[in-house]
């Protein structure tokens, strides 16, 4: 019996946006990896240069593609756009979210809070999970046998994770394990997924920061 073939595709969170009105700007066009984002892009791809990528994806927001650019041309590759790995639909985008002012405040809006489980005020989680789960098999098929890295943004990342992992989708923002620019690594042997790693090449961020 031959041995499987062992793939890992790297989940990176894009870096820093430059958001100075600290909106929600979720699928919002236009928003760009601010100076800081920049260098922590640059950052993950020195992390990586030794890795043997043979494949990068990213969501078709500017952030994600910003993000991917340096890590593809650390090994000679194009960024490949897959909306697969967009950020998640949400009601509340283009409002301000911070806890204690903004649209959370406003009566009108609590209607869109009533079922934090789905959720309400946005695309539900399991289907998140679900077109994550594709992207990521994608990739790994394109680099079978080596290494595949996917830009995506936070709240996916977070509902993959812990969707692979066993867990209810459904959780507090505050306790992610995804800060920006960080990897969440997924091995898998054959199409079998056998390991879990993450790892914060750029340094830790505050999960709960409004326009990270």
């Amino acid at each position: 019996m031959s041995a499987p073939v062992r793939t890992v595709v790297h989940l990176l969170r894009h870096g820093e946006v430059h958001n100075p009105g600290r909106i929600l700007y979720g699928r919002i066009p236009g928003f760009r990896l601010s100076e800081h984002g920049r260098d922590q892009a640059d950052l993950v791809a020195k992390a990586l240069a030794d890795v043997d990528v043979t494949a990068v994806l990213a969501s078709p927001l500017q952030r994600a593609q910003e993000t991917g650019t340096p890590v593809a041309a650390q090994h000679n590759l194009d960024v490949v756009t897959d909306d697969r790995l967009i950020e998640a639909d949400n009601s509340f985008e283009g409002e301000r979210v911070s806890v204690g002012d903004g649209a959370l405040r406003s009566p009108r809006h609590w209607w869109l809070l009533r079922d934090p489980f789905t959720p309400s005020w946005g695309e539900p989680y399991r289907v998140i999970a679900h077109r994550m789960l594709a992207a990521v098999h994608h990739a790994r098929a394109l680099a079978a046998g080596h290494e595949a890295v996917c830009v995506s943004h936070q709240l996916p990342i977070w509902t993959l994770r812990r969707f692979v992992t066993g867990r209810h989708l459904w959780h507090d923002p505050r306790h992610r394990q995804c800060a920006l620019a960080s990897l969440t690594s997924l091995v898998f042997d054959d199409d079998r997924l056998v390991q879990l790693s993450y790892a914060e090449p750029a340094g830790s961020s505050d999960p709960t920061a409004t326009g990270a």
